[in-house]
């Protein structure tokens, strides 16, 4: 006996055999009774719903010549019978997609010319409408608009926004849905049943899933795994057999971080890696079983979970467990995931981090671990500054009487200080405000006589060591040169990144000299001469040092030779040069 698959086996032959598509098929069967019938309707939706087997359905029983009180064609009469064996004459199908040109549509609109022989209507399906070139529905318009009283065209497209808005105001239009899981498991289980198959519910909603609402998918990937099961459909040779993640995977992940075990859920992620699975595709099962976890937490949401009853009683065991902020913060974290993950060079190791953050989110804040970001962090900071100033602390509590005799403003400030205990404690321990750098200072000031210094410098502790007049080399010149150049703010960035190329020399300490490439360098240095020079003071440790800008004495501009007025001159200073070129006979390229 010749096998059929069931995707065309079981093909539904009355409108109550469709599945998944009720309220469509009572509106068609509504029309077929009362016989209120348009001269064309569009049937659009996602592949495999039954938008053929529809239109074959209402094609038949609207020529139907004794049809039920239900609107169903009553499969006895020589127009049902006509069509079931596949030899009517009132019915024509057109496959648009290979049929797209004007002279087949110029040659179907000769066909409506004619009279059915049998039954009341002339039926034209066409399949995939979308396929029609533009010229083609232009050709088609008219006949569709209005076409002779005996004929009816049913159009079915799965891209409906391709089809011209003229076509589309012409038709009724009937979009069909998805098939979900439970209606799609139920079929499963009535072929398998008419097939002689048994089967684990479990692996019939796997393949469901598999289908992505898609009936005809559905029962392919049944015949497949029922050839693969030989007869007995189970969950693990399904999952074996389409290579599909086990959803116990996605289970353990859970669990594991809710109790904060990330070592096995990296060796966990190790194996599932090792076994071919894509680490994107894992974070997006993990996704979607996270938000199945969250609808299963309240019964308003639990009829959103498409699964079977005991993959919905595992949801709603695991969503006592869960929290709902962390599954909340899970789904923000892998979904920020999803969306790194092309751009990613290293996917695995985002992955690991995502999934690290996730098993960290119950965490306890006063747990320190890995990946843990510290509360304590300015302390932390405090201490380190501390343990790193231990010689700068000492020489700014001795500078500061003597330097506090010629500056009025600070007169009243130093004498208050060893008024209470705790002031000589301030000053070693700076605040965690001056770490970095600010550059408030330099883009506020307007007011050249109190130009400050290039950002980064220490405060009033650096001044006061200026004093000392330490002497420095050539090395920590370049080496001050190039910091001062790094910490320029934004308006000063063209100069600061000329400045980086510049040699400052050393031409009798502590005399600095720099030289530039002409005035328009030197005036912009000009501008910030102050902040520069103080700069240099403060971190070179001399309050002696002088700046000198000079430009440079460049020769004239020399005339750029062409290659040939290069070779002559390579000739007449060395003629050996011209010998070659006769003695090998060359041409200048």
């Amino acid at each position: 006996m010749e096998y059929i698959v069931s995707a065309r086996k079981y093909r539904p032959i009355t409108f109550d055999t469709v599945v998944g598509q009720a309220a469509l098929t009572t509106t068609l069967k509504n029309a077929v009774k009362s016989g209120k019938l348009a001269h064309a309707y569009l049937f659009c939706g996602p592949r495999g719903v039954g938008k053929t087997t529809c239109a074959r359905i209402f094609a038949k029983a609207i020529n139907c010549q004794n049809p039920t009180p239900d609107g169903e064609a009553c499969n006895e009469c020589e127009s049902c019978q006509s069509f079931n064996e596949q030899r009517s004459l009132n019915i024509f199908e057109l496959d648009a997609a290979s049929n797209n040109s004007v002279e087949h549509i110029k040659t179907l609109m000769e066909q409506t010319r004619i009279p059915p022989q049998l039954g009341k209507y002339k039926v034209f399906i066409i399949d995939e409408v979308h396929m029609l070139s533009t010229s083609a529905f232009n050709a088609f318009l008219k006949t569709l608009e209005e076409p002779p009283a005996h004929v009816i065209f049913i159009l079915a497209t799965t891209e409906k926004h391709k089809i011209l808005p003229t076509i589309l105001s012409r038709c009724q239009i009937y979009d069909f849905e998805r098939m979900t899981v439970r209606n799609t498991v139920d079929h499963l289980k009535h072929v398998a049943e008419k097939e002689g198959i048994t089967y684990e519910e479990e692996a019939l909603a796997v393949i469901a899933e598999k289908a992505d609402g898609g009936m005809r998918d559905a029962l392919s990937i049944f015949d497949q795994a029922a050839s693969f099961c030989q007869g007995n459909i189970t969950y693990q040779k399904v999952i074996e057999d389409l290579n599909v993640l086990d959803s116990e995977n996605y289970f353990q992940i859970i669990d594991l971080s809710i109790n904060n075990k990330v070592s096995d859920i990296m060796v966990l992620l190790n194996s599932i890696i090792n076994k071919g699975f894509d680490g994107g595709l894992l974070i997006q099962g993990l996704a979607k079983h996270v938000r199945n976890v969250l609808m299963a937490k309240d019964p308003q949401t639990l009829p959103l979970l498409e699964v079977s009853d005991q993959q919905r009683q595992r949801y709603q065991e695991q969503a006592k467990k869960a929290e709902t902020r962390f599954l909340y913060q899970a789904l923000r974290l892998m979904n920020q995931c999803d969306i790194n993950y092309r751009q990613s060079s290293n996917k695995r190791l985002l992955v690991e981090l995502t999934l690290i953050e996730i098993a960290q989110i119950t965490q306890p804040d006063d747990t320190a671990s890995a990946g843990r970001r510290p509360k304590r962090l300015k302390s932390l900071f405090k201490n380190l500054i501390q343990q790193s100033q231990p010689k700068t602390a000492a020489p700014q509590v001795a500078v500061a009487e003597p330097a506090a005799s010629p500056k009025t403003s600070e007169v009243p400030q130093t004498p208050k200080a060893p008024e209470t205990p705790k002031a000589p404690a301030k000053p070693a321990a700076p605040k965690l405000g001056n770490i970095g750098f600010s550059w408030s200072n330099l883009r506020g000031s307007g007011k050249p006589s109190k130009m400050n210094i290039i950002p980064g410098s220490m405060g009033d502790s650096k001044e006061r060591q200026a004093a000392e007049n330490q002497p420095f080399t050539q090395e920590d010149l370049e080496l001050q040169w190039l910091s001062m150049c790094n910490r320029m703010p934004q308006q000063h960035s063209g100069i600061g990144a000329r400045m980086k190329n510049m040699n400052p020399v050393i031409t009798e300490m502590p005399q600095i000299e720099v030289t530039v490439d002409n005035e328009l360098i030197k005036q912009e240095m000009q501008n910030i001469y102050k902040s520069i020079l103080k700069t240099l003071k403060i971190y070179l440790h001399n309050n002696d040092i002088t700046l000198t800008i000079l430009v440079s004495d460049k020769p004239a501009n020399k005339k750029i030779l062409t290659r040939r007025e290069q070779f002559e001159e390579m000739s007449q200073k060395n003629p050996a040069v011209e010998a070659l070129r006769q003695a090998f006979d060359l041409e200048l390229a």
